[in-house]
């Protein structure tokens, strides 16, 4: 079953990547990002409550904090990962995105050294993933604009050239690694399940708070036609998260798993090129081609 599990992980996280793109792309709303986090917030909320209630899995006050620091570091990172989709292409922002493992490794490298163990091709991998993310702002940023114009016309949606637009999926990148390197360290002494609801509950206290400004203090309205895709995105974000830890459960076919699901990005830009229209210059498919076979082989390695 790990297979399916893994490819189920990556259509979900395609999946989510492509409706929280549709419902964070409106430029004329400036509170996009904060109201994807509470859908999420509220998706992952009632998961919580499920697997505490239905499944018996253990949560505390003491576990909460905890895992707090960790929590707080995937939820800025998604938060700012939601705000990015409204400067960017799907197909530059998922990539540029995945790339934390390339981080993560590179934390993992300085911290413990390079083992002997470890193949060259694991820093071949690295270094494609950070050759690609920089390749990709460079290409970006000395676009023609009229060049950059027309190839954008068929999504019906502009962006302009700014290396803020790069930038937000990096701080994005810089972040979930930070939170996965954390991660790494924390569940040497939590167990699992529990870790993954209290990082539900604390993102359902961040949506409660999210809902508090946005609706309460500034004011705003949620309209049934903005917040389908976020609430659409966030079921998909939820039941990926899922999926992920059942195929990795499967300890025997990690290095298969892994690589399967890291690759969710190759899935992103086709739905980005399917039903957003999107479409890249012959340089920018080339820039995440590398970043993408970097993930892949990073995958396949496990690093």
């Amino acid at each position: 079953m790990w297979f399916w599990f893994a490819v189920i992980a990556l259509l979900c996280w395609s999946g989510s990547d492509l409706f929280s793109k549709i419902g964070c792309q409106d430029a004329g709303d400036k509170y996009s990002h904060l109201k994807m986090v509470m859908a999420v917030g509220l998706v992952m909320g009632l998961h919580a409550c499920y697997e505490v209630f239905a499944n018996g899995v253990e949560i505390s006050w003491g576990i909460l904090l905890t895992y707090l620091p960790v929590s707080m570091l995937y939820i800025l990172s998604m938060a700012i990962g939601y705000l990015g989709l409204r400067y960017i292409e799907l197909s530059i922002s998922s990539p540029i995105c995945n790339s934390s493992g390339a981080i993560v490794a590179i934390l993992t490298l300085a911290t413990a050294g390079i083992s002997e163990d470890l193949p060259p091709v694991a820093l071949v991998a690295v270094a494609l993933v950070c050759i690609g993310v920089v390749a990709l702002g460079i290409v970006d940023s000395r676009e023609d604009e009229e060049l950059r114009r027309a190839r954008q016309d068929a999504s019906n949606h502009h962006y302009a050239k700014s290396w803020i637009a790069i930038l937000i999926p990096v701080i994005y990148c810089l972040l979930d690694a930070l939170g996965t390197f954390a991660d790494s360290r924390v569940l040497e002494t939590l167990d699992e399940d529990s870790a993954n609801v209290a990082y539900e509950l604390t993102f359902l206290i961040m949506g409660v708070l999210c809902a508090i400004y946005v609706l309460g203090v500034k004011k705003q309205k949620l309209l049934p036609r903005q917040e389908v895709p976020k609430y659409t995105g966030a079921i998909f974000e939820t039941a990926g998260q899922f999926f992920y830890i059942y195929a990795l459960a499967d300890t025997e076919h990690v290095a298969f798993a892994a690589p399967i699901i890291s690759s969710y990005c190759v899935a992103s830009v086709l739905w980005s090129r399917l039903f957003l229209k999107e479409k890249l210059s012959a340089k920018h498919y080339a820039c995440v081609a590398l970043v993408i076979v970097g993930i892949v082989i990073m995958g396949i390695l496990d690093i």
